[in-house]
């Protein structure tokens, strides 16, 4: 075996999502979100209303972590437990659970990262237009402010936004995601008050914590033209800037990419002197600390497909090798490149992997272990990327397993499983399957088992 080595400062975590994993839906004076009303439509596979019931058992899960000696720990708060109507009354009852929660981490010796925001915007706002309405950035930086008062002393790290495209492409474009709405202006009103949320939220929590270290996490399609020809190469180019350049840009200070934005506006799908006001670039483009990538997988792009981000195969409980259950492919090496593209673009500061995983639905065998040896060959291929990245110069300091507990993949419910640990979602019985120990083993000595 070679084994590579990560220095000890590196940052190894799991991640999930309030939505995905809390439930809770009416404990202690939680508000109405926007996957609350699309659930209450029957538009999800399953309910979130109790899903993991991580709000119950969090401090069995937190415990895992810290047997297992997992130092990092990515979660997202959700604003409607906070301030459930988005921008009036705080709820007590909502900030102790969340002092609870991340007392409990540090107690147990894992540092917590928080996600101010996971897609679940408190229904309230929605019904005052959502993240197409300015007001929503105003309510977000008030939010922000009160978790880094009341949480500040506790939380060091922190992310304002997760994945603004998914929010205002998959949320306001084509209606797929809450709230379901598919109109393209809104849509680009939304990507851009995503993002002067970010950094208004980033200035917030500045302001109050002198040493916080906050950040992003945009995720990504690294992207390359399905054949040489020129209308490839253009569909690519023009895919690149809808799926990645559109937020990458802005948020690293270089405005919006102009090709796109003239394209915008000659379709008429935005007129920028209605939404975006003097100074939001600069407000956008507000200093991070690190930049927290998502990552997956790659698509080629066709003549045709600009705009559409569909996977290369259906998703299936038998997939063709070399691809996951979601029908995602399997890209390890894409990874890298786009790392160092990153770095050669941007120069971040630093640069976290906040989530990376795979779906399979590995369960308990006849003696109750799961054996998810093509997790582990995945993880495995992608910590080594991230190790090569750093060793052709990447600030590449962390990194973060999609997902700690198999949670609710959103429209596709409990039907995708990317936890470290298998949930029973009827009894809700946690089992630590063979990943979760491998991915423990490596993060507690910063030493990645190459075969």
């Amino acid at each position: 075996m070679i084994h590579a080595r990560l220095p000890e400062d590196f940052a190894w975590g799991v991640a999930t999502s309030a939505y995905q994993v809390e439930g809770g839906r009416h404990e202690d004076g939680k508000g109405e979100s926007i996957w609350d009303r699309f659930s209450d439509e029957g538009r999800l596979r399953d309910r979130g209303d109790v899903a993991v019931d991580h709000y119950h058992l969090w401090e069995q899960d937190l415990d895992l972590l810290a047997e297992r000696g997992v130092p990092a720990y990515r979660f997202s708060v959700a604003w409607t437990r906070v301030i459930p109507d988005g921008d009036g009354e705080v709820n007590r009852a909502g900030l102790d659970f969340y002092r609870r929660f991340v007392e409990g981490m540090r107690s147990r010796g894992i540092t917590p990262y928080l996600t101010l925001y996971h897609w679940d915007l408190p229904q309230p706002l929605q019904d005052r237009g959502g993240w197409a309405s300015r007001n929503t950035v105003d309510a977000f930086a008030r939010y922000a402010g009160v978790l880094a008062d009341a949480l500040g002393d506790h939380v060091g790290h922190w992310i304002t936004q997760n994945e603004p495209w998914v929010s205002a492409m998959l949320g306001y474009k084509d209606g797929y995601f809450a709230p379901g709405i598919a109109d393209w202006s809104q849509a680009l009103s939304a990507s851009h008050h995503l993002l002067l949320s970010h950094g208004r939220a980033t200035e917030e929590i500045r302001s109050r914590l002198g040493n916080a270290a906050v950040g992003i996490a945009i995720d990504c399609r690294p992207t390359a033209p399905a054949t040489p020809s020129e209308e490839d190469r253009s569909a690519a180019e023009h895919f690149d800037g809808f799926r990645n350049r559109w937020f990458f840009d802005p948020v690293f200070g270089l405005g919006y990419p102009e090709d796109m934005m003239s394209l915008y506006v000659d379709k008429g799908k935005v007129e920028p002197e209605m939404i975006i006001a003097d100074g939001d670039l600069d407000e956008i483009a507000a200093p991070i600390d690190f930049l927290g990538l998502n990552y997956y997988t790659t698509v080629s792009v066709g003549a045709g497909a600009e705009e559409t981000d569909e996977t290369e195969m259906a998703p299936t409980v038998d997939p063709t090798p070399g691809y996951t259950e979601t029908g995602w492919k399997i890209d390890p090496d894409g990874l890298r490149r786009y790392l160092e593209h990153l770095s050669a673009s941007y120069s971040p500061a630093s640069i976290l992997i906040t989530e990376n995983g795979a779906s399979y639905s590995d369960g308990p065998d006849e003696t109750g272990e799961i054996d998810d040896w093509r997790r582990i060959d995945y993880l495995r291929d992608h910590i080594a990327a991230v190790i090569e990245a750093r060793e052709n110069g990447v600030p590449v300091d962390g990194y973060f397993v999609w997902s700690f507990l198999d949670n609710l993949e959103w429209l596709d419910g409990f039907s995708q499983r990317f936890g470290l640990v298998w949930v029973d979602t009827n009894t809700m019985q946690r089992i630590p399957k063979r990943s979760f120990d491998w991915y423990a083993e490596v993060a507690r000595t910063g030493t990645l088992p190459l075969p």
